[in-house]
């Protein structure tokens, strides 16, 4: 890849989903061969390297020792996609200390790939999130991440009042996560696997499980559909890889 991409997921409100998320795109560049490395802010402990441990490393994201340890290594790994999975209610300083250290000058000056995946839960006040990040997103893709993974209802927004907000930032797209079935969401989540491992009915380390045939099923159908949200936006084409055909046999 000419330069290194990284993709920020985040939120301002906790509680709307954004691991999952992450958990999601990490299986979909793993599924298209695309080298990445991800980065756990919820220090000391966190959610996504429980899941994905090989190639999730937990940081402090707020202190300048662990900042170093993300973007000064960007041209210094192998791994062509850095995902950023942002503690709950840290989207907005988050992006500040990037502004602060000059990232967000050399994204828009094309130096870096950047994307960011703002979810959203349902109230007002998580629409007033959007203005609260539009003055960082000079350089960046920026999506909107409706996510209903946890039956969440959008009930609040009418449409006059969600474009008012949405379109407060040019050229940002609107992606849909789709709800899982609680069970099938409840069985992944004991068995500490990707979903993508869930579906081949495989441990953490590969050795051969015994998921439920029908969960896994589930499963399936929801990360096919996740995965034609990602295809949709033309997501490897924008952190830059030409992938080879996508294995779903992880």
């Amino acid at each position: 890849m000419a330069k290194p991409a990284v993709v920020v997921v985040g939120a301002d409100k906790g509680g709307v989903g954004k691991t999952t998320v992450s958990r999601t795109l990490l299986d979909y560049f793993s599924a298209n061969n695309v080298p990445t490395r991800a980065f756990d802010t919820e220090s000391p402990r966190g959610t996504l390297k429980r899941f994905h441990p090989d190639i999730t490393e937990i940081v402090d994201m707020t202190t300048t020792a662990d900042q170093m340890k993300i973007f000064d290594t960007l041209n210094a790994v192998s791994p062509s996609v850095t995902v950023i999975d942002v503690r709950a209610g840290l989207l907005s300083p988050a992006l500040a200390s990037l502004r602060d250290i000059g990232f967000l000058d050399a994204a828009k000056a094309g130096q870096i790939t950047f994307a960011v995946f703002h979810i959203l839960g349902p109230s007002i006040a998580s629409l007033e999130e959007i203005a609260e990040t539009a003055g960082f997103m000079t350089g960046a893709k920026y999506f909107l991440v409706k996510n209903f993974i946890n039956d969440t209802q959008f009930f609040q927004w009418d449409q006059a009042t969600y474009n008012s907000y949405f379109h407060r930032i040019k050229d940002a797209t609107e992606l849909t996560i789709p709800k899982l079935n609680e069970m099938a969401y409840e069985q992944v989540e004991v068995s500490s696997v990707p979903f993508l491992k869930f579906v081949a009915n495989k441990g953490i380390s590969d050795e051969a499980a015994n998921y439920s045939f029908v969960l896994r099923g589930y499963v399936r159908h929801w990360l096919a559909n996740v995965w034609s949200e990602f295809d949709r936006i033309r997501l490897t084409d924008i952190v830059g890889s030409k992938p080879a055909t996508r294995n779903t046999e992880k």
